[in-house]
């Protein structure tokens, strides 16, 4: 039993003594660029050939961003109130005037009662102050008219002093009640006009209680729950108003000047494996201090699948450059090896490879191809 202990120890030293050596023999074997190092013969063809080449490439800058909504509206209560249901969800489709939220609208109701007893009352208080202009006036007409002919009869000496005295005092005091039931009623109008004004306010606050969609459109964000308080200013509902996406991406300072409004731009959605074109629409002015970036907004085109909050790349061209490109196809991977199949001589050999960039369907090689070979690989 010990001898057999000896030999399994033994040999899980000597696998990794010759796994220690064959990392580190992979790891010191640096293939210059257009070097050539074959490892191996292959004497069948492979199915599919295809051709090495050189190409002018467009190193791009990545400038990463966030998928967002050209226009959205963000939802929000005008009272203070409780929520009874909600309506919609994120994803449902909705259109002008639609109901959205629906809130608790008792208090509402009551306040609004109130000021519809108070308008009525106020009228009320308007027909009375008719009603004692009426009695006052004719109060007033009959002293004014005893007065004045109390007046001729005493300076024809036909009426006492006395008699004088008294018809005026009964005309002045019909004067000021007459005045005063016209004072009375020009507060009752004033009265009515501010318990209409009291009723229009509480029957929109009460409209406020059922908030609808201002636009159509597609809700993007529920914030609020049964039961929940909604309160001024506090966002319930986060609605996208029309269909156009754009990616809103942050760039370098230093490429800032290769861009304008209206520049064409790649853009990819690594999500989705899309790539499309964008149009620059808007570029802030005002650099981020502490990334040293600008916000640049490019509207996208239709692309399916895609929806705000996805991540995004905006490509900014820098400079041109010449590469060796090859199918990717092409590219077996052993480990962190990187192999392909190339003719030589009437002959197919294997043969190590260092890749770069990917760019579409294509490849770049950083070493062990020169541009013009050609390779094949299986289907």
């Amino acid at each position: 039993m010990k001898n057999k202990k000896i030999i399994i120890i033994l040999l899980c030293s000597v696998s990794l003594i010759l796994v220690f050596f064959a990392v580190k023999f992979i790891s010191s074997t640096k293939i210059a660029p257009g070097k050539v190092q074959v490892t191996s013969k292959n004497d069948v063809s492979p199915k599919k050939i295809g051709q090495a080449s050189v190409q002018t490439i467009t190193e791009c800058y990545e400038a990463v961003g966030t998928v967002r909504p050209v226009t959205e509206a963000s939802i929000e209560s005008q009272v203070t109130a409780q929520v009874l249901d909600v309506k919609v969800r994120p994803g449902d489709k909705v259109f002008k005037n639609q109901l959205l939220v629906s809130l608790d609208n008792r208090q509402l109701m009551s306040r609004l009662d109130q000021a519809k007893q108070t308008l009525k009352t106020a009228i009320s208080g308007k027909k009375q102050a008719k009603q004692t202009i009426i009695v006052a006036r004719a109060a007033f007409t009959e002293a004014e008219s005893d007065y004045k002919r109390t007046k001729i009869y005493f300076e024809s000496q036909a009426a006492t002093p006395q008699d004088m005295e008294k018809a005026e005092s009964a005309y002045l005091q019909a004067k000021a009640t007459l005045n005063r039931a016209k004072e009375a009623l020009s507060a009752s109008e004033s009265g009515i006009k501010q318990a209409e004004e009291i009723v229009k306010e509480a029957g929109i606050a009460l409209g406020y209680t059922e908030i609808k969609a201002p636009e159509s459109g597609k809700v993007l964000e529920r914030l609020v729950e049964q039961g929940d308080l909604a309160l001024p200013g506090k966002p319930l509902i986060i609605l996208q108003t029309t269909g156009s996406l754009r990616l809103e991406a942050y760039v370098r300072e230093g490429l800032i000047r290769k861009i304008q409004p209206g520049t064409f731009l790649k853009v990819t959605i690594n999500t989705l494996n899309e790539t499309a074109t964008a149009t620059v629409e808007e570029i802030v002015p005002y650099a981020d201090p502490q990334t040293r970036t600008f916000l640049v907004k490019a509207l996208l085109p239709r692309i399916s699948g895609i929806y705000p909050g996805m991540f995004g790349k905006l490509l900014i061209p820098v400079k041109d450059l010449q590469v060796v490109v090859i199918p990717k196809i092409a590219v077996r991977n052993i480990g962190q090896l990187e192999l392909v199949t190339v003719k030589e001589n009437n002959s197919w050999k294997t043969r190590f490879i260092k890749t770069g960039k990917t760019f579409g369907d294509k490849l770049e090689v950083l070493s062990g191809l020169s541009g013009n070979e050609t390779i094949g690989w299986e289907e």
